[in-house]
């Protein structure tokens, strides 16, 4: 059994209460169960409990068993010295607050419905390779599941808005800048996110934009820094990846560039097909910092879809239309929509709504996320097995939600967090 479990019993008072004492037997009676903690300190606040004839005002601790008090040291932690009622599975031991006065235990083994604990074993036991209620979705009504997906897609919204914002900050709140390290950190479309990303810190914006308009230059610079004119020998030598290197060479003495380059050994090609080799993706986000100078603008501003689509259809130099990496031919596909659907998905939106949270404009918030439901939807083996189910998946929205589902509540096995699980425990709930 997880913590979480009490958690949720105590929260829904989903427990005996006939007689409930304490372990020293005070009769509890339970006014206001508090409000989850999200933060350090205790798991429920602003609790109102009367032991026999006194009303107290304070803090709930959960914990399986009383001993876990002493075990996470809260003898020892002045946030715990409002702690007002210890609600445990099993008190084994009595336990103490700062001052070393008694904390009062409510044992809670006896008191819960031997259904609910059934429906929960029976969630976080389910082998199911899709999700742990799979077998019991029949009891959930479609409402409940889509508006948990709902919800779920707007916790990554928000999760990935997050990640924009705390970038923004560490560039001294430079939204050009972060603009710019968030398109280069999706150019690399998960197996080459994280090199791309220290690409775009050995390689300021500022450099770039000295040398945005010479499209050679600009590929120089970006193929240079990431290592690959190095790894081009004699063996794959040509007149451009020549030109390449001695345009390099120059601007890395002129911006002492030294030291900061990546090796061509740190990007990843295993398992990848030539269009989505890294050099590729490289040489498409060359030909869009060379055709767009202003990128946070034109992603924040782009009235429509189609607007958005062709700010990403930008053609690359002619030697990357007929190359996969240096000095190795090979016809090139344009860049597809289906890459320029997810740049928009983990670029243009994650943007706009940190944007929107950083100025306080709560209708651009809607505005961005309303773009996804205007993407195709996207499928892989997650979203299909959702689909499988019963689950909606007509738009990237609905992807995007089954995404974060599966994530951040069905693999961990979140159940009690989510609301497709808990109206299933509390259909299987037997009221006492």
């Amino acid at each position: 059994m997880q913590e979480d479990f009490l958690h949720y019993v105590w929260q829904h008072q989903y427990f005996d209460k006939i007689d409930l004492r304490t372990t020293d037997g005070q009769l509890v009676t339970v006014l206001k169960p508090g409000y989850r903690n999200a933060d350090a300190g205790p798991d429920f606040l602003t609790a109102r409990l009367q032991l026999d004839d006194v009303e107290w005002n304070g803090a709930v601790e959960i914990h399986l068993k009383a001993s876990d008090w002493h075990r996470h040291q809260h003898q020892t932690d002045p946030k715990y010295d409002q702690v007002v009622l210890h609600v445990v599975l099993e008190a084994d031991q009595p336990v103490q607050r700062l001052d070393g006065s008694i904390v009062p235990a409510l044992a809670l083994a006896s008191r819960i419905a031997p259904d609910l604990l059934r429906a929960y074993h029976n969630l976080l036991e389910e082998p199911t390779s899709a999700l742990p209620c799979a077998p019991q979705l029949q009891m959930v009504p479609e409402i409940t599941r889509t508006s948990m997906v709902e919800r779920a897609l707007l916790e990554r919204v928000e999760l990935k808005a997050s990640v924009v914002s705390d970038l923004h900050q560490r560039l001294t709140n430079d939204w050009e800048a972060t603009a710019y390290h968030t398109l280069a950190t999706a150019f690399g479309f998960q197996k080459n996110s994280e090199p791309l990303a220290r690409l775009a810190k050995a390689l300021p914006l500022a450099v770039i934009r000295r040398h945005r308009h010479d499209l050679l230059q600009l590929e120089a610079l970006v193929f240079g820094q990431a290592g690959f004119l190095e790894e081009a020998g004699a063996s794959v030598e040509d007149e451009y990846t020549a030109a390449l290197r001695r345009e390099f060479n120059f601007l890395r003495h002129k911006y002492s560039l030294h030291g900061t380059a990546l090796a061509a050994h740190e990007w990843n090609f295993l398992r990848l097909r030539p269009a989505n080799f890294p050099t590729v993706r490289l040489a498409q986000l060359a030909a869009v910092l060379h055709v767009r100078p202003a990128l946070f603008d034109a992603m924040l501003t782009a009235a429509d879809l189609p607007t958005l689509t062709k700010f990403f259809q930008v053609p690359t130099s002619t030697y990357w239309r007929e190359h996969y990496r240096p000095g190795v031919a090979g016809k090139v596909p344009g860049f597809g929509k289906s890459s320029i659907h997810l740049l928009i998905t983990n670029v243009v939106v994650p943007l706009r709504v940190a944007y929107a949270r950083h100025t306080g404009q709560a209708e651009l918030v809607e505005s961005a996320v309303a773009l996804l439901s205007l993407l195709p939807a996207e499928h892989n083996h997650i979203t299909d097995d959702y689909a499988a189910l019963g689950f909606q998946h007509r738009s990237s929205a609905d992807s995007q939600g089954l995404l974060a589902l599966h994530r951040a509540y069905c693999t961990p096995r979140r159940c009690l967090h989510c609301a497709v699980g808990s109206r299933i425990m509390q259909r299987n709930l037997v009221t006492r």
